[in-house]
């Protein structure tokens, strides 16, 4: 037996014996993950900046605040969450009681990528506790700091037999989808998607997949250009475009593109000064592979403005590309990084058509004064949660629901979706024993038309 398997072992034996399940003993495990993340918030800043030179600020508002704050969320409203919800009983059923009894699946992995690593690592952990389940975590190997401060927050609160971080074990994602889990919830990219799929339909384990995609921003002539402009710069080159909701593209109409890049641009050199490169508010790329991706991306278009990048550093300028053909490398693929592709288009109902026949995507932004005509676009492409006049913030909602659909994902999270997704709503129909309808049963005789008139 391996290590793994050993340890998925004793986590379905702590699972049966039910100390997971107990409301008290949720909201306690919640409560020590607050304090011990609280307590340790400058370790896990220096572990982002070592992985991915991310700025404090951004690296505390994505991937500490936001976890600590679904921490809040859930303590605050999982009693009502939890408790047994009663159902109407339809007439033909009577006398009886119906409710839904919410329970944990048993031994969940949570898969985590890069990017925000913890974040991403730590949000559906918080589910899979307040759900009642035991845990098992993987974070990316490639935030070897984040993830090494990840497994030591973990291994100091929580036994492993309740929840454990893999870190320095040597097992790949493949070798740990190899055991059998109860719940699966991966974030990362479509293609490892499907492997995780693949794999846990060996067990018909279900999964939560939140996945990416080439997420479109969408904007009108009527705009307030300033805004319009500072909004999507910081949605596109937060953590230097290493966002799986960031901004993919930027749809614009043709004849009011010059002055929405104008504007771009003297927006990325107010942010970042004009040699960002020594700007202490610009992230890196996290390694050589994906920096030599994107480089290759770059001539796809014409740059307008910035494109310079430094190897030795994973500096990558933020870029904006003009005069991009949709069959161009560069919208084949979701860029993830510092890179933003200007496209044009002549009319909203062309441009939605051909939308409409990609691949559907994380999230969608759309920019306008004109309200109609941001609604038609929000209700008639499929895409997973955006904005309109934003770009990032349904993220931060915990009232709305953060997942994809299609090639961008299933299932979602966040805040009562989440304690959703980790449970298993258990249907249950309580009969009295009298009276007792003798035409449900054997010989039937004429009762078919009287079982007609009773359940129509």
């Amino acid at each position: 037996m391996t290590d793994l398997q050993r340890i998925v072992d004793n986590q379905r034996e702590y699972f049966i014996t039910g100390q997971s399940r107990p409301l008290d003993f949720r909201l306690q495990a919640l409560k020590k993950l607050r304090t011990a993340i609280r307590e340790r918030t400058e370790e896990i800043l220096a572990a982002l900046h070592q992985d991915l030179r991310k700025p404090a600020q951004e690296a505390y508002a994505s991937d500490i605040a936001t976890v600590l704050s679904e921490i809040d969320y859930t303590i605050k409203h999982l009693p009502r969450w939890s408790r047994t919800k009663r159902l109407c009983t339809p007439l033909a059923l009577a006398p009886a009681a119906s409710k839904v009894i919410y329970e944990p699946y048993g031994v969940c992995l949570v898969i985590a990528p890069w990017n925000y690593p913890f974040g991403t690592c730590l949000h559906p952990l918080v589910h899979a506790l307040a759900a009642g389940n035991c845990a098992v975590l993987k974070p990316s190997r490639f935030a070897p700091a984040t993830s090494a401060i990840i497994a030591d927050i973990i291994r100091s609160i929580f036994p492993p037999e309740y929840c454990t971080a893999l870190h320095g074990e040597g097992e790949s994602s493949r070798e740990v989808l190899r055991q059998r889990f109860d719940f699966i919830c991966f974030t990362g990219s479509p293609e490892v998607g499907k492997i995780v799929m693949e794999a846990a339909a060996r067990h018909l384990t279900p999964v939560l997949l939140e996945l990416g995609g080439k997420s479109p921003c969408i904007v009108d002539r009527d705009i307030d250009m300033e805004t319009t402009a500072r909004r999507i710069v910081w949605a596109k080159f937060f953590n230097a475009g290493q966002t799986c909701v960031a901004p993919d593209y930027l749809l614009v109409p043709e004849d009011g593109k010059a002055l929405l890049l104008d504007e771009l641009a003297q927006t990325i050199r107010r942010f970042y000064g004009q040699d960002p490169q020594v700007s202490p508010d610009y992230a890196r790329i996290i390694n050589e592979r994906h920096f030599d991706r994107l480089t290759g991306l770059l001539d796809s278009g014409q740059t307008v403005c910035g494109g310079r990048h430094d190897r030795n550093d994973l500096y990558i300028e933020p870029v904006i590309l003009d005069n991009v053909a949709w069959e161009s490398p560069i919208m084949g693929e979701e860029i993830f990084g510092p890179i933003l592709p200007v496209l044009t288009y002549k009319s909203i109902g062309e441009l939605i058509d051909r939308l409409k026949r990609m691949e559907k995507p994380l999230a969608l932004y759309a920019f306008s004064r004109n309200r109609k005509w941001a609604e038609r676009i929000m209700t008639e492409i499929s895409f997973g949660g955006g904005c309109v006049n934003a770009g990032l913030m349904q993220f931060v909602n915990k009232n709305l629901p953060f997942g994809g659909v299609g090639n961008s994902g299933m299932g979602c999270y966040h805040g009562h979706y989440g304690f959703e997704a980790f449970s298993h709503r258990k249907g249950i129909l309580d009969k009295r024993l009298r009276p007792d309808l003798s035409l449900l049963y054997p010989p039937y005789g004429n009762n078919l038309k009287w079982l007609k008139r009773l359940l129509g």
